[in-house]
């Protein structure tokens, strides 16, 4: 081994070292929960994320109110999605104009165009955001209450709940998802897509499963659980109170991916024909109604496809977000500032102590 190789494996040991002294400084005094809420908060992408998505789903509920049972919540926009009106423009085209246009900026009556029959398209792709929010949000909670379930008890018991669990699960996989999505929304996605989502998410919860199996094998060997056990823990105890929780990462990375998947499923099977029906209204099926106007109207697909398009990327990148905030094997490169401010730091400790 040559003296400059030497030098070099020794200038990356420091460069470790002082990348762990800079990670150990910025975690040190915190507990778990702390450190993985401010890896998460510093990611850009999941920050970026999170707002817009909070923003869209504040937006698509305000401007033109929200229905809950006998509950009724007025919005501000003066147009619902089912209301008829003169049509403004020729062919219905929006009446928004940018800053760069000769007439200046101007949102207008239709700012996102109306349909055929006069429709504010506005109104309508806010009902879809609303209507594809909503069934993502069943999805990922029927698919995360049962996958964590099974592959919990898969992962604890082993044996034959194990595999009687995992072959129903296999069962579960061979079932074609898109084919089940389309019988029983032709059933049931005319009256409310809360059934349709109920019976997608009943379907959609096996990678789930498969991912808390393994992480409880793992987490079953561990010292903790064995300390449980002897201090007389109940098994629902066990799973619950202490395998859970530290399986949770592992959960909620895999949800958020899941429901990213379910609004492109959701979106999917409306644009075939298959998902929600009318008098509903989601993305998909607006991008269905509408294809036979592409080359004439084509301001009618750039809305819903636009918001398809950006809750799936707000989806997915909080995804990446919690995924780095929960795996300590992600780490973020420091900048050089941060190195040169580590080294000063050390230099500093190290004259204080020969002095």
């Amino acid at each position: 081994m040559t003296a400059a190789t030497t030098a070099a494996d020794d200038d990356v040991v420091d460069d470790t070292q002082a990348e762990n002294a800079i990670e150990l400084r910025e975690v040190e005094g915190l507990s778990q929960g702390q450190i993985v809420r401010r890896r998460f908060f510093r990611h850009t992408g999941a920050m970026i994320g999170l707002v817009v998505l909070i923003l869209t789903a504040v937006l698509a509920i305000t401007s033109i109110g929200f229905t809950l049972g006998p509950i009724r919540i007025p919005g501000w926009w003066q147009y619902s999605h089912t209301q008829l009106n003169p049509i403004l423009n020729p062919r219905g085209a929006p009446t928004l104009t940018w800053p760069w246009d000769s007439a200046g900026f101007a949102i207008g009556e239709h700012p996102f165009g109306q349909d055929e029959i006069g429709r504010d398209i506005f109104a309508r792709t806010m009902k879809g955001v609303q209507t594809s929010l909503i069934v993502m949000a069943v999805i990922g909670a029927v698919a995360t209450l049962i996958g964590t379930l099974i592959g919990a008890f898969s992962g604890f018991f082993r044996g034959k709940v194990d595999t009687v669990l995992m072959r129903f699960t296999d069962l579960i996989i061979t079932l074609p998802v898109i084919v089940i999505g389309a019988v029983l929304g032709k059933k049931l996605g005319a009256a409310d897509p809360i059934p349709l989502a109920l019976a997608l998410g009943a379907v959609s919860w096996t990678g789930l499963a498969r991912l808390v199996r393994g992480d409880f094998l793992s987490l079953r060997e561990r010292e903790f659980v064995d300390a449980a056990r002897v201090a007389g823990a109940s098994t629902t105890r066990i799973i619950f109170k202490h395998m859970l929780p530290n399986a949770i990462g592992v959960i909620i990375v895999s949800v958020t991916l899941l429901m990213s998947s379910a609004i492109l499923l959701e979106t999917a099977l409306s644009y075939l024909g298959f998902g929600i029906q009318q008098p509903n209204v989601s993305l998909g099926q607006m991008i269905n109604d509408y294809q036979g106007a592409f080359n004439t109207r084509p301001w009618l697909f750039w809305w819903p496809g636009l918001f398809i398009i950006l809750i799936a990327l707000c989806i997915n990148f909080i995804g990446d977000g919690l995924r780095d905030a929960f795996d300590p094997r992600q780490k973020k490169i420091p900048s050089a500032r941060k190195m040169a401010r580590a080294d000063r730091r050390a230099a500093r400790v190290a004259a204080r102590a020969t002095a």
